[in-house]
C-alpha cells in the first residue's frame, strides 16, 4: 500500500510526464513547419518515452492500492530561436526531470518503502541515458555551427531513430 505522501508526489510526477510529453510533441511541432523531420522524429520518440513514463507511473500507483489523479496542465512553449535552443530546452527540462526522480527517492527511502525504491531505479539510469541524449545532439548541433549541410546530416542521423519500449515495460498498454 502506498502512503499518502508518496501517492500524492508520484501523481504529481505522473502529471509532471504528460507536461514533459506535451513539451517535446510542441518540439516536434516546431521542427515540422521548418521541414526538419529528422529533428521532429527525435521529439516524437521522446514524446513517446514520456507517455511510457507516465503509464509507468499510473501502474506503479494502481498496483499498490493507490489512485491516479490526473491534472490540468500548463501549455508548454512553441517557439524556439534555433534548433539548438530547442535541445538545450529539452536537456534543462530533463535536467528538472532528474531532480525530481532524485526527490522521490529522497521521499521513497524517509518512507521507507522500498518496492517505490526498486521502481525508481530504472528512471535514475533513464535519466542518465536522457541528459546524455540530448547533450549529445547539442554538441552537435554546436561542431555544426555555420555548416547549413552538416545540419541536413544531423536531421538524418535524427530521423533514424526509433521507439524503444523499455526492456521491462511495465505500461501494459
Amino acid at each position: 500500500m502506498l502512503s499518502k505522501t508518496i501517492q500524492d508526489a508520484f501523481n504529481d510526477q505522473l502529471n509532471f510526464e504528460i507536461y514533459s510529453a506535451n513539451i517535446y510533441l510542441s518540439m516536434a511541432s516546431w521542427f515540422d513547419e521548418r521541414n526538419l523531420k529528422g529533428f521532429s522524429n527525435w521529439m516524437k520518440i521522446q514524446y513517446k518515452e514520456e507517455i511510457s513514463h507516465t503509464t509507468q507511473f499510473y501502474n506503479h500507483i494502481d498496483e499498490r492500492g493507490g489512485r491516479v489523479i490526473i491534472q490540468a496542465h500548463p501549455a508548454p512553449e512553441t517557439q524556439w530561436d534555433s534548433p539548438q535552443a530547442t535541445f538545450e530546452n529539452a536537456l534543462a527540462h530533463e535536467r528538472i526531470v532528474t531532480g525530481r526522480i532524485n526527490d522521490l527517492i529522497s521521499l521513497a527511502a524517509g518512507e521507507n518503502d522500498n518496492a517505490s525504491l526498486n521502481f525508481l531505479q530504472w528512471f535514475v539510469t533513464e535519466q542518465v541515458e536522457e541528459e546524455s541524449n540530448a547533450d549529445g545532439v547539442i554538441q552537435q548541433l554546436k561542431l555544426a555551427s555555420g555548416a547549413p549541410g552538416a545540419m541536413f546530416m544531423i536531421d538524418r542521423e535524427l530521423g533514424a531513430r526509433v521507439y524503444t519500449a523499455p526492456p521491462a515495460d511495465r505500461s501494459n498498454a
